[in-house]
């Protein structure tokens, strides 16, 4: 059943940003949830006040996190890439563009080289 009064929707969002902290750590967990305005929220996630649409202020807040799946996968797999060659400890996440295919890895080409006089006399023995 959803939350029908300020303090069931206070209930709800504190256990959301609650379990971001967990998953995110508070720094930037509470970063996101205080970009929300109409929520006022302590140091510990717990949510204070409500000032507005519940609903609305619900959604803005999830939201606010989804905003960070990218960053999420990079810092996510920046420890795993610093233990390669090459620079790859430090990916770039670029903001999601229409998928392109892969540039296709050059072929070899034939060799135009003309068999020297040694090779032709030892084939035509």
């Amino acid at each position: 059943m959803p939350p029908k009064t300020d303090g069931e929707y206070q209930k709800l969002l504190t256990e959301v940003i609650k379990k971001q902290i967990i998953i995110l750590g508070p720094d930037i967990t509470l970063v996101k949830a205080r970009n929300v305005k109409g929520l006022s929220i302590a140091d510990d996630g717990t949510v204070t006040q409500i000032s507005g649409n519940p609903q609305e202020l619900t959604q803005q807040l999830i939201e606010q996190f989804m905003e960070l799946s990218g960053l999420i996968v990079k810092k996510t797999m920046e420890p795993l890439l610093a233990n390669f060659p090459d620079g790859l400890g430090a990916p770039t996440i670029q903001p999601a563009s229409p998928a392109q295919p892969p540039t296709p890895p050059p072929t070899p080409q034939a060799s135009t080289q003309q068999p020297t006089q040694t090779e032709n006399q030892s084939t035509s023995s």
